[in-house]
């Protein structure tokens, strides 16, 4: 069962849920923008966070600054990356060193943001609708480590499209699924992103 926590981010407290899990493995799920009503409750959040739980992984998930009870204010994608940094020392805290970041939307701009910059550092990185037509990948496209990436067929801010025009500059070559008729929220979709999350771990033996 996840217990509330609190993590320090410089001088702010972060709001989170943590689970400890069965292996040495972890992840933190980070979610889409908080402007626009995200947050850790967001199900495509907490569907990610289930299925990583399902295969034994410890699971953190947590508001941004300036989100629900997380202190301290919005900070356009920059402080963010600080609070994801601190989620994933709580977990090395916890003693884990094998850590998967996961980030839906916002979130996904965020880890993608943090992992070019050398800011965040993790075993995998995976991204669920990297919002490519809202906000700016240009300088952080070059050599972003990220392994797979999902988006709906019919999602106007990560279409897969654009996306497309991405990969070849990211490495390695992510696998990329879309799921045909979704949109940017998975309404009616959350338990194909479980499924394609759970085929991954799989085929990587994870």
């Amino acid at each position: 069962m996840e217990e509330e926590i609190r993590i320090k981010s410089g001088p702010l407290n972060l709001e989170g849920r943590f689970e400890k899990g069965s292996n040495e493995k972890a992840v933190v799920v980070t979610h889409p923008h908080p402007l626009y009503g995200g947050n850790m409750d967001n199900p495509v959040v907490k569907a990610a966070i289930e299925t990583f739980r399902e295969k034994g992984f410890s699971t953190l998930r947590f508001n941004f600054r300036g989100t629900g009870q997380s202190t301290g204010m919005f900070d356009e994608g920059e402080g963010e990356q600080t609070d994801t940094a601190a989620a994933i020392s709580f977990l090395r805290e916890q003693g884990i060193t094998r850590t998967f970041l996961v980030g839906y939307s916002f979130g996904a701009w965020v880890n993608a943001k943090g992992m070019a910059g050398n800011v965040l550092k993790a075993e995998d990185h995976i991204m669920i609708s990297p919002p490519v037509a809202f906000l700016n990948f240009d300088g952080i496209s070059a050599d972003l480590p990220v392994s797979l990436i999902i988006t709906g067929s019919l999602d106007p801010i990560a279409p897969p499209e654009t996306i497309r025009q991405y990969l070849q500059q990211w490495s390695p070559d992510p696998r990329f699924e879309i799921i045909d008729g979704c949109d940017h929220f998975f309404a009616g979709f959350t338990e194909t992103v479980r499924s394609i999350i759970t085929d991954y771990l799989k085929q990587k033996n994870r």
